[in-house]
Order: structure tokens, then sequence, then C-alpha cells
């Protein structure tokens, strides 16, 4: 089996003091996205002594460690940095392409309904479309879970149907409602509490996203699959 990737194909560099990322790009991808979640689960099985967090993005992945147990256990390097930095570059070396398990694929119901779709309107006009035709469009399409960020929970997914793609507000909602689904550029995600935010919101779910005192308390992870239905509940 030939390599996956190598550390040629990708760069390593600090972030701050007590973590290192691994990036293989600068763009939305689901190849670059697949190295990243790949890696990212390399060393979730493959733990090193002061391996606190992994969190795999669009491209890349950061590997935040704790300074002292890495220092300790690996004390032959002059730095915290240079072991971690070692040990990305050996699972790039060593990781080869293997069959992925097939991803997980989650359905979520939407409430299109005038109450819960504050922007729907908004992106049919922009793009010179029927609210309907918006609809049909979004729920046509499976995303792919790119990352987690923003909020504990809160999955950028995409890629959005370009007919239906829509900026960002230019004033950001004081509140956004909980469970409510937007649309920025190419990308969409819900809003997994109530918060601020900028998005231009199609719908609303019930679909449980962030159950704090569950082993896996985010229901959605970076490789997922989603498929939204139109739903009145």
């Amino acid at each position: 089996m030939s390599a996956f990737f190598t550390q040629n194909s990708c760069q390593i560099f600090p972030l701050g003091d007590t973590a290192l990322t691994i990036e293989f790009g600068n763009e939305i991808s689901p190849e670059l996205n697949d190295k990243a979640v790949k890696l990212a689960q390399y060393f979730e099985e493959n733990r090193f002594a002061g391996l606190i967090e992994t969190v795999p993005a669009y491209c890349s992945v950061s590997l935040f460690y704790d300074v002292f147990a890495v220092r300790k256990k690996f004390s032959e390097f002059p730095t915290a940095f240079e072991a971690v930095k070692y040990l990305a570059a050996k699972a790039l070396q060593n990781l080869v392409q293997t069959e992925n398990n097939a991803p997980r694929l989650i359905e979520i119901p939407v409430n299109f309904s005038e109450d819960f779709a504050l922007d729907l309107e908004f992106i049919a006009s922009q793009n010179n479309l029927t609210k309907q035709k918006v609809i049909k469009i979004f729920t046509a399409k499976t995303y792919r879970v790119f990352m987690l960020g923003f909020l504990p929970a809160f999955a950028y997914m995409g890629e959005v149907d370009e007919r239906i793609a829509a900026p960002r507000k230019q004033s950001p909602r004081l509140i956004v409602p909980r469970g409510s689904v937007g649309i920025a550029g190419k990308q969409t995600g819900i809003y997994p509490f109530d918060s601020p935010g900028g998005w231009q919101i199609i719908g609303r779910t019930d679909f449980e996203l962030f159950t704090p005192n569950a082993e896996n308390p985010c229901a959605l992870q970076a490789g997922d699959l989603v498929k939204f239905y139109a739903s009145n509940k």
C-alpha cells in the first residue's frame, strides 16, 4: 500500500504554546477533509502521553496537548512542540490508504413554516426562486459535516447548492433561536443554543445536537453525512 499522505504534502506549525496544527490545504474539499478526519481518528485511537484533544477542521487537524506531560514522556526532544511534531510526522508516514468506514447518515427534520423560516423569503428573492423551490433544492442534497466550531456541537456542513447560496446578514441577530437551520455562503448549519448569529435562517429543527452528560455529547461529528427533510413538527 502507498502512503496516504506525507509530511511534504502538508504544513505542520504551532498553534500557541499548547497545540500543533497539521494543514493539508486551504479550501473546502471533501478529499482534504477526509485526510483531516482520518488523522484525527488515528490519534484518538493511538493516543500519546499528554494528548488532550484532537480537533479536525475543514482541511487541518489541531492537536492540543499538556506541555509538561509531553516533556516528561519525550524528554529527548528540546521542546514539547518538537516532540508532537515528530509524532505527527511519524503518523503521516505510517498512515496508509485503507478502506474508510462508511460515514454515518443522519436524517434531520426541518420545519420550514413562516414562523421559523425567518430569512427564507430573502433567500428566494435573492436567487429569483420561490420559497418552495428553495426548500426543494435544500432538501435534495446530502451535506457533509466538515467540522465543529463557533458553539459546542455547531456543525459546519456543505456544500449548499449555488442556486440557494446566500451571504451572511449585514447585521447579525442578537438572538437566533435554538434549532435554527441557516445558510451562509455555501455552508449550512444548525444553532444548538439560543445565541447571536448572522446566518440566513430557513427553518428550525427539534433535533437534539448537544447532550452535555452523554459519552459523546455532540450528535454530529466531522465526516458525518446529513440529510434534511421537511416536517411540520
